[in-house]
């Protein structure tokens, strides 16, 4: 008589965070951000100030758009070869994540730059880098000429499995702008989240059910993510269905080019000093780094007694891959800490770095990360 075995338990649910290398295609179509040192005054300020190239000068040039679309489609074919449940188009059309969507924001000007420090550290307040940045020159309202429903709708149609999208938080758009109309940053937060709140009712509306907010400066403001940050999410998200995810992702911090490790980090404590916070925002799930710098699991998933952690499980500026055997026992250590209900699995970051050369590490690292979430 066979003996009954217990069911096995669902794999966890993996994702990916953001970006993806852009195909070499489109070199001359988009500027991208991770072929440049954006950390340094020349390449920061040839960043911000060209617009988004087009074919022939033409911003409606269909054969632009073909190779856009052809683009996303093969970032998701990927990751869903790969075995990403939840993949984004890898932000294929953006310069980067934060400044397309300020182009279309009147009251912002890429004319006009000021030269910035960027990235405080929380405790020394030395800055990561500095450079010349887009400047607020007035209040700041939704221009239109974007219509981010209909780019995701183009995206779900490539792919059958539900298609994330990422925007910027307020706290993270201010730490790449320059700050010259508003009395405070707390003031052009509250109007930036009022557009954001529009944006992601524009998701909703079109079906998206997979929405992500980028604050990387929680983890290096923590008084003022605390203050009001953490608020003014809970503000874009108010109106969101319940059917909905929406994920807050906090990395503690980027470096400039592969395997840098001298690059300024968030306090290592930050996450616990947000954790009480986030748990009772308007957020479904915290996504968390712990891959390049690992955390303390057995204090810090105690603290999330509501919300999903999305773990971030391998490095995405390293010429080393983690093994599938590595994720599986730092997945099976945090299973130890939450339930595996709330626990899902990315990278610490978005995959741009990792190109050319490096190109076949993202499918190793990828690959290695879903079957261990399957596996555990």
């Amino acid at each position: 008589m066979d003996t009954p075995t217990e069911p096995r338990a669902a794999p966890l649910i993996t994702t990916v965070i953001g970006s993806f290398p852009k195909p070499e295609y489109l070199e001359g179509v988009v500027v991208d951000w991770f072929t440049e040192s954006s950390h340094d005054s020349a390449s920061a300020t040839r960043v911000t100030t060209n617009k988004r190239k087009r074919a022939e000068g033409d911003p409606s040039s269909p054969d632009v758009e073909r190779l856009l679309r052809k683009a996303s489609k093969e970032v998701l074919q990927e990751q869903t070869r790969m075995g990403v449940m939840v993949p984004t188009d890898g932000e294929v059309r953006r310069e980067n994540y934060i400044h397309n969507l300020c182009r279309f924001i009147d009251g912002i000007s890429f004319d006009e730059l000021t030269r910035t420090g960027c990235r405080p550290h929380t405790v020394t307040g030395e800055f990561a880098y500095y450079t010349s940045l887009p400047t607020v020159v007035g209040p700041v309202r939704w221009r239109g000429g974007l219509d981010i429903g209909e780019e995701w709708k183009g995206n779900q149609e490539m792919t059958d499995r539900a298609v994330k999208y990422t925007l910027p938080g307020p706290m993270t758009m201010i730490g790449t702008l320059a700050n010259q109309h508003y009395a405070s940053d707390q003031e052009l937060g509250a109007d930036l989240a009022l557009i954001l709140r529009e944006r992601v009712a524009e998701l909703v509306r079109a079906g998206c059910t997979n929405i992500q907010i980028d604050e990387p400066l929680f983890a290096r403001q923590l008084e003022k993510a605390i203050e009001w940050g953490i608020p003014l999410l809970d503000q874009i998200l108010d109106e969101v269905p319940v059917h909905v995810n929406t994920t807050v992702h906090i990395c503690c911090g980027y470096p400039t080019h592969i395997d840098q490790t001298d690059y300024l980090k968030a306090d290592p404590c930050a996450y616990q000093m947000l954790a009480p916070a986030l748990d009772d925002s308007k957020v479904n799930a915290v996504s968390l780094e712990d891959a390049h710098r690992p955390n303390d699991l057995s204090t810090l998933l105690p603290m999330f007694k509501k919300k999903i952690v999305v773990l971030g499980c391998v490095t995405v500026a390293c010429s080393k891959v983690e093994s599938q055997l590595q994720i599986e026992a730092r997945l099976n250590e945090a299973l130890k800490y939450i339930d595996r209900e709330r626990l899902q699995v990315a990278p610490d970051c978005g995959l741009g770095f990792l190109q050319g050369k490096y190109r076949p590490l993202l499918d190793q690292k990828l690959t290695n990360m879903c079957a261990a979430a399957g596996n555990v």
